[in-house]
């Protein structure tokens, strides 16, 4: 389960306030795949970071009960002066993941070869990708957060994305963040539309569609 209480967010661009979620009040229930939508902007990738932890709120608070993953593909939580290898270390040992399982999974799932022993600031976006994609497939979490794709890099590497992800998927949850309908519609039980700062939940995929469609007539 993830509980959002009173959560505000907000950032200030070029000293203005924008704020992305107001005081939102949300759960998440263990057993249901959710789809967020919205506009580009309304803050469907901040809640996704919210819910992993990889940003705090500036007031109320995120609580999880299950382990959740980080927003697949997501790079910024590599030290760039580290090497790929220390990197996956360092999230195995705090994940409590056996240490040589995920240096041999991602050794091979992402095909870096011999830069998964250099500094991740000499990889291209597309090499920090595919570490970061073999990563969360090598540790297992009971809920995937998903923003906009899940899988990277060339035809080939995704379709072992796209088969590593389904496999992962029959044990675990999603919380996935698409401007797709029929991307949510195949992925989920339930999706969310984040809009002017709120959040507002459906238990039903097509009444989420429906109010999405709405708002951006």
């Amino acid at each position: 389960m993830i509980q959002f209480r009173e959560v505000l967010k907000f950032y200030r661009p070029k000293g203005r306030v924008k704020i992305v979620l107001n005081h939102v009040s949300m759960v998440f229930e263990n057993g249901y795949s959710y789809g967020l939508f919205g506009v580009n902007g309304a803050g469907k990738s901040t809640l996704l970071r919210l819910a992993a932890g990889t940003e705090l709120p500036n007031s109320g608070h995120v609580l999880r009960t299950s382990r959740v993953s980080w927003p697949l593909g997501f790079t910024g939580g590599f030290h760039p002066l580290m090497t790929g290898r220390d990197n996956l270390k360092f999230v195995a040992r705090a994940y409590g993941a056996d240490l040589r399982y995920v240096s041999n999974f991602v050794e091979d799932f992402s095909e870096l070869g011999d830069y998964l022993d250099t500094p991740v600031e000499t990889y291209s976006t597309g090499m920090q990708m595919r570490l970061a994609y073999a990563l969360s497939m090598a540790i297992e979490f009971e809920c995937y957060l998903v923003d906009e794709t899940i899988a990277v890099g060339d035809a080939r590497f995704q379709k072992r994305c796209e088969d590593a992800f389904a496999e992962r998927r029959k044990n675990a949850d999603l919380i996935m963040a698409s401007h797709s309908a029929e991307t949510i519609r195949q992925y989920c039980d339930r999706a969310a539309v984040v809009v002017d700062g709120n959040l507002l939940m459906f238990n039903a995929v097509d009444d989420a569609i429906e109010v999405y469609n709405r708002l951006n007539r």
